[in-house]
């Protein structure tokens, strides 16, 4: 199964191209346009279930299925946290649970960005499991920007869900330490003089006994399209 996250900074539809190209099963996508004013190119593959989220009719968040998984947005989704999306992901006889995220509430008075990730982390306590488990998108954060005596920092987020066996697959793959990512996934201002990494794919236990490669994509490639790099990750057919 190939999953991917790309921020495309809006109007997706003028740049689904170069990342259907990679074929995934399942993509998200943040700034994303509501669905029906999605119209792609001609030649393009047909994504088979689509969920979107969001206020902003041009700017929300979506998820694509293709080669047959489907869709399901959980009932218990609390739209306090709005993109964070609790979802059933299912093909056949698998299935698994995925977080789909979009970080991007900055004017939250009880704490913005990585904080509403952990808000949410405690609140769907009893969905993260060490099997069957992803959590994936743009969480707006890094390590170096923690704040010490706030309790929903980037760092806690990851200790919670190491507690879970929830393992970022980007650092896994690469042997790398948060806070230190040889591979931007972000450039303000799309300068690539200022890279940061803020897009993770975290995955359970039996998840990342199967992984087999993670690729972010070269500022030189994406940069056209967006100030975010896409994150993609590929896991073989578990036994």
């Amino acid at each position: 199964m190939k999953i991917i996250t790309w921020n495309c900074n809006m109007a997706f539809r003028k740049k689904a191209e170069p990342i259907f190209a990679y074929n995934p099963d399942i993509l998200v996508v943040p700034e994303c346009e509501n669905p029906e004013k999605l119209s792609f190119a001609e030649g393009l593959q047909t994504p088979d279930d689509i969920i979107w989220h969001g206020k902003n009719q041009n700017k929300g968040i979506g998820i694509f299925a293709f080669n047959n998984y489907k869709l399901k947005l959980l009932d218990c989704h609390n739209t306090n946290f709005k993109n964070i999306l609790p979802i059933s992901v299912t093909k056949d006889k698998e299935e698994f649970m995925l977080f789909a995220i979009w970080a991007n509430n900055p004017g939250d008075k009880d704490g913005a960005y990585v904080t509403q990730v952990w808000k949410a982390l405690k609140y769907y306590e009893d969905l993260l499991s060490e099997t069957n488990t992803i959590l994936i998108g743009d969480f707006n954060s890094n390590t170096i920007w923690d704040k010490p005596r706030r309790e929903g920092n980037h760092s806690t987020v990851v200790a919670k869900l190491e507690a879970k066996k929830i393992y970022s697959t980007y650092h896994t793959f690469f042997n790398q330490v948060q806070g230190k990512e040889a591979h931007p996934t972000w450039y303000l201002y799309r300068h690539q003089d200022k890279p940061y990494h803020l897009d993770y794919c975290f995955a359970s236990a039996d998840f990342m006994e199967n992984l087999k490669s993670v690729e972010v994509g070269k500022y030189e490639d994406w940069s056209m399209y967006s100030d975010h790099k896409p994150l993609i990750v590929e896991f073989n057919a578990k036994p």
